[in-house]
């Protein structure tokens, strides 16, 4: 089965992080991932997205202009991508700062507080996006919870190693919140 994503946000939300470690995550099972960043040439606070496609067969082409899955992180990425999530399709969006939520009733929506939980319940902003990834692995099933784990460990440079348990928790927390 095909599944068309496109994570979407501001540079420095870990945007291309989580696209990267889904797909690797899919890889390790044996399937057919492409991933596909874009950003602005300012990086951290410019935008940010990456498209993501994880099939059990050869991926024709990584350019999509439909969506099964949407992350939004911010208020200019649900404007924008709102839209292109398709009829049936899921959209998770970072509720506790994107203020203006999303008006479609034809999709799946979950509002994902990742900033309050990260900023909360673990003390650290910067993994929300761990959060956000962890709630997309438990509402689409797209790859097991351990191949995250795995993903993590083997994407994540040695020098940050010392955060895989927060990220765990993180994954956990976000799974624990849909």
């Amino acid at each position: 089965m095909l599944n068309e994503m496109i994570f979407a946000g501001f540079g420095g939300q870990g945007v291309l992080s989580m696209g990267k470690l889904l797909a690797y995550a899919a890889m390790k099972e044996g399937r057919e991932v492409s991933w596909m960043p874009s950003y602005g040439p300012e990086m951290r606070g410019g935008t940010a997205n990456c498209m993501v496609n994880v099939s059990d067969k050869p991926i024709s082409s990584p350019i999509v202009t439909m969506y099964d899955v949407v992350i939004a992180l911010n208020q200019p990425s649900l404007d924008k991508f709102e839209p292109k999530v398709k009829k049936g399709g899921i959209l998770i969006w970072e509720s506790s700062t994107i203020k203006d939520g999303p008006k479609r009733d034809d999709i799946r929506v979950f509002a994902i507080p990742a900033v309050d939980k990260a900023n909360k319940e673990l003390k650290n902003v910067q993994v929300m996006n761990m959060l956000i990834l962890g709630a997309l692995v438990k509402i689409n099933d797209i790859v097991k919870r351990d191949s995250l784990l795995v993903a993590l460990k083997e994407t994540l440079p040695e020098r940050h190693h010392k955060l895989i348990p927060l990220n765990e928790k993180a994954i956990a927390l976000g799974m624990s919140l849909v």
